[in-house]
């Protein structure tokens, strides 16, 4: 099911450049950390707010849990995707305490909105690692990946679409700057189609014929977007997501990943697109043998890269704006705000 577009909504200047008017710094010492547990990652910033709406990271933690193996045909989170991920919900526990974060906020994205005992794995995460967990709509999500990657769209640009590839959805938002202070939301969209669950629909067609089985089925699914105005000369592509850094990382050459050399990366959509093409001719262990995939991430990639190449085909802005945030700066930014830091 198609997520619904939403129009002419604000994402204002406080997710990512200075507001009008002077604001409060952050409290000395004051400590926030967001969760983040999506169908193939948990992830976990614990951040201190700076001046100017910044952020300094205090901790980080993240793990490959899969929580959404097996979902879209069960329709129930397996015992053992549930014992891995309450194993890292622990683990951000005790992050969590010893920075002494007083304000907390974890949420659950697509493999949980589809799963049936979502209800076990938020009632196990409170009583056995004390997380809070809260399950987010579809449109939600998508509101946060513009919050916390809205800071990255290109000065000299009127505008972007940002899309986040996720494991069990894809968030399309397209933003563009307003006449007063943020950004015009021109559409949002959350489709239930990310890396984790197109390999498992199209598990029996490995390979090339595979990678163009699911380009071709997502390009459809992403076709009745593709008519919401995007300027292919004043605004750019800002994509985010395993998928994305790991194609940037790549672009740029690099032995393995590195976030300070990915993270607000600029590259030619045309380039990119290219090394998708030979990505797709790789099996899973090739794939493995590159230092910034590696074997965790080797087996979903050519899904990731096959909703990436829907998209470039649909939205061929030449520029494309790569991000290494995405749903917890989001998060940290709209806790901030509700906070008055």
């Amino acid at each position: 099911m198609h997520g619904s577009p939403v129009h002419q909504n604000k994402v204002r200047k406080s997710a990512g450049g200075p507001a009008a008017g002077p604001r409060p710094r952050g409290k000395a010492g004051e400590v926030l950390a967001v969760l983040d547990l999506g169908t193939n990652n948990c992830r976990l910033l614990i951040a201190r707010p700076v001046a100017h709406d910044r952020f300094r990271a205090v901790d980080s933690f993240s793990r490959i849990v899969r929580l959404g193996e097996g979902v879209t045909v069960s329709g129930l989170i397996s015992d053992a995707a549930m014992e891995r991920t309450i194993a890292a919900l622990k683990i951000c526990a005790q992050h969590i305490a010893k920075s002494g974060a007083r304000h907390v906020r974890a949420i659950a994205t697509q493999a949980a909105r589809q799963a049936a005992n979502a209800d076990i794995l938020v009632a196990r995460a409170q009583a056995e690692a004390g997380i809070a967990l809260t399950v987010i709509s579809a449109e939600a999500e998508a509101d946060l990946a513009a919050l916390g990657c809205a800071p990255l769209i290109g000065q000299k640009y009127k505008g972007a679409l940002i899309f986040d590839i996720g494991g069990g959805s894809t968030e399309i938002i397209h933003l563009r700057r307003g006449t007063k202070e943020g950004f015009d939301k021109i559409f949002a969209a959350s489709l239930p189609h990310g890396v984790v669950s197109l390999s498992e629909r199209y598990a029996a067609a490995p390979g090339r014929a595979g990678f163009e089985a699911m380009r071709r089925d997502m390009r459809e699914r992403f076709t009745p977007f593709a008519a919401e105005g995007f300027n292919l000369k004043t605004e750019h592509l800002l994509g985010t997501s395993g998928t994305v850094t790991t194609l940037a990382a790549l672009a740029l050459g690099l032995p393995r990943y590195n976030r300070a050399r990915v993270d607000g990366s600029w590259h030619d959509t045309r380039q990119v697109s290219r090394l998708v093409e030979r990505l797709a001719g790789l099996d899973v262990p090739a794939l493995a043998r590159l230092g910034p995939i590696g074997p965790e991430r080797a087996d979903l990639m050519l899904a990731g890269c096959a909703i990436f190449s829907a998209i470039c085909a649909l939205w061929p802005s030449r520029m494309l704006r790569v991000a290494d945030r995405g749903l917890r700066e989001g998060m940290l930014r709209q806790l901030r705000q509700e906070l008055g830091l």
